[in-house]
């Protein structure tokens, strides 16, 4: 058994990662031979991650708030405190809050051979992220 005890200070999410203010609290980190990483990720209203993809794929836990979230060139889902969502490996997505909510989710995911959880994209653009109501 090991403890660790919180001693990490909230981190500022990056922003070439991010788009809005997040912060990020680290719940796991990958120690050999287990792959898996997790953090609790509070997005601001409005704030969102950038396109992404993880090798072995990523399940986010919504403990607060309402988030959306989207796959590339599915339709944008809302999703809610107590709401589970698997993006498969490799599968290109994003997440974050409403527009006019906080939301937080906990983002648990392996890593590579290299010690990566991600591959980071390009930004979700303000009409990826907010499209016009269709009629």
């Amino acid at each position: 058994m090991q403890i660790t005890r919180n001693s990490l200070e909230t981190n500022l999410g990056p922003t070439d990662w991010f788009t809005g203010t997040v912060y990020i609290d680290t719940v796991a980190a990958a120690s050999a031979p287990s792959r898996v990483t997790a953090s609790s990720v509070h997005f601001t209203p409005g704030a969102r991650t950038a396109w992404h993809t993880h090798p072995y794929g990523q399940t986010i836990y919504v403990t607060e708030g309402i988030g959306r979230c989207q796959h590339r060139g599915g339709p944008i889902e809302t999703i809610e405190p107590g709401d589970r969502v698997y993006f498969e490996p490799g599968e290109d997505h994003w997440h974050g809050a409403t527009p006019n909510r906080f939301m937080t989710h906990l983002a648990m995911q392996e890593v590579d051979d290299q010690g990566s959880p991600v591959a980071w994209g390009e930004h979700v653009t303000d009409e990826e992220y907010n499209p016009p109501e269709s009629s």
